[in-house]
C-alpha cells in the first residue's frame, strides 16, 4: 500500500512540474515574451486567479504591412498637459512630435507624447508614448485603444511596429489607472496587428 501511495505522489509531482513547464505560446519572440510576462506573478497585470489559468494572449497574425517607417516632425515648445486616465488620476505629458505614415493607401497622422516623470528615470530618457485607437476597437481589439512603445528618433524618421501594439493594463485588471487615448490619435482604418482584446480562458 505504501508503494502505491509513493508512486501516486511521484506521478502527481511529475505532472505538476510538466504543467508548470508548458512551452510558451506565440508565433514571434515578442509574443512569447509577452506571454511569459503575463504568467510571471511579479510582472503580470492579471488577477491571481486569472494568471493561474492563463495560457496565452490572443494576437493578430504578424503582418509586415504594419511595420511602417513614418516621417517624424519634432514639435518643440509644446506646453505640458494633464492626460486623462481611466481613474481620477492625471498624468503629466507633453506632445513631443508628430508622425505621418501610409496604411491601406491612406495617409495617417498620430501625435507622439513624452511622460514628464519617465524622462527623469534612468533608462527611460528616450521613451516615447504612442497611444492610438482604430477601427478594430470594441470588436477584435480592446475598446479603449492600444499603445505602442517607440524611442526618440535619430533623424526625421521613426519605425513603428504595430505588431507590438499592446493593451493598457486596465484591460485586464480594474485596479490599474491607464492613460486615455487622446481624440487626435484616432485612426479611421483597421490596424490588424498586435494584441487583441482579452478573453479569459
Amino acid at each position: 500500500m505504501k508503494k502505491v501511495v509513493v508512486l501516486f505522489i511521484i506521478i502527481s509531482v511529475t505532472l505538476s512540474c510538466a504543467q508548470d513547464k508548458l512551452p510558451l505560446l506565440g508565433d514571434t519572440e515578442y509574443q512569447r515574451e509577452m506571454n511569459a510576462n503575463f504568467k510571471d506573478a511579479a510582472k503580470s497585470p492579471l488577477t491571481d486567479s486569472d494568471r493561474k489559468a492563463f495560457r496565452s494572449l490572443d494576437f493578430f497574425k504578424f503582418d509586415s504591412t504594419y511595420v511602417v517607417t513614418a516621417a517624424f516632425k519634432r514639435t518643440p515648445n509644446e506646453s505640458s498637459f494633464k492626460m486623462k486616465t481611466t481613474t481620477d488620476r492625471l498624468v503629466d505629458y507633453v506632445k513631443y512630435g508628430e508622425v505621418t505614415f501610409t496604411i491601406d493607401g491612406k495617409e495617417q497622422n498620430l501625435n507622439v507624447y513624452q511622460n514628464i516623470e519617465s524622462v527623469k528615470q534612468l533608462g527611460e530618457e528616450e521613451a516615447l508614448f504612442l497611444p492610438f485607437m482604430d477601427n478594430t476597437n470594441g470588436e477584435e481589439s480592446y475598446k479603449g485603444g492600444r499603445y505602442v512603445e517607440v524611442k526618440l528618433p535619430e533623424n526625421n524618421q521613426m519605425v513603428i511596429n504595430f505588431n507590438r501594439a499592446y493593451n493598457p493594463y486596465c484591460a485586464y485588471n480594474k485596479k490599474y489607472s491607464c492613460p486615455i487615448v487622446p481624440s487626435e490619435n484616432i485612426l479611421y482604418v483597421r490596424i490588424e496587428a498586435g494584441v487583441k482584446k482579452y478573453k479569459k480562458d
